[in-house]
């Protein structure tokens, strides 16, 4: 994924998760925060093309806690003040923001003060046992049935294998979800969760063995 393709990143985003929280905060808001994804050295975002237009992405960290921290530091003042902006003309998504997450948010964020700090560090391995997250994965309507969603999904296990890590996770909603996809693709439902906002998701898992010889997620 480059910078060109942000537009359609955050047009699709919006239109298959209307009801997370960051694309509530607005387009501009989604757009700078899914640039931490290019420049994080623990970030992967990937696009997939057909005749050289955008037809699907994917993002997702392979260590979350080292990505908190890129964005804290290098574009946490960005972030908080296009957010306050957002939720200065939006008071019921403010109103939720402070009844749903502000303290949560708070716990995450106050204890990494002097990771902010901390100079940048280049890419490395991640810790042993570490649990890749894949955050969103996107593919036009009018190119599924295609492989491309499997084809994005291996490439990100095929990194997070690389990098270390030992798992790979993913939640997805219980109601309308894709839980029946990940699990004809082999990944393992662990268990359920619900947001702040009261949505039931489903937690999936594939699991990594070691840097070589992982099973790939299978392709259509």
């Amino acid at each position: 994924m480059d910078p060109d393709d942000l537009p359609f990143v955050v047009a699709e985003h919006l239109g298959h998760f209307p009801d997370g929280f960051f694309a509530r905060l607005g387009p501009r808001f989604l757009a700078a925060y899914t640039r931490t994804y290019l420049s994080g050295p623990d970030a992967r975002a990937y696009t997939a093309e057909i005749g050289g237009q955008p037809v699907g992405f994917l993002v997702g960290v392979t260590d979350p806690a080292a990505h908190r921290r890129h964005v804290l530091r290098d574009h946490g003042r960005g972030l908080l003040l296009r957010a306050l902006g957002s939720l200065s003309v939006r008071p019921r998504l403010a109103l939720h923001f402070l009844r749903t997450r502000l303290v949560r948010y708070c716990r995450k964020l106050i204890p990494n003060r002097a990771a902010r700090r901390a100079p940048a560090a280049g890419p490395a391995a991640a810790p042993p046992g570490v649990t890749a997250v894949l955050a969103h994965v996107v593919v036009a309507e009018h190119a599924r049935s295609r492989g491309i969603g499997a084809a994005l999904i291996a490439r990100f296990v095929e990194d997070a294998a690389e990098a270390g890590c030992a798992r790979v996770t993913l939640v997805t909603a219980a109601e309308g979800g894709a839980g029946a996809y990940y699990e004809w693709l082999g990944w393992l439902r662990q268990g359920e969760t619900h947001t702040p906002d009261g949505r039931h998701l489903l937690t999936y898992d594939f699991p990594l063995n070691g840097l070589n010889g992982i099973p790939a997620p299978r392709q259509r």
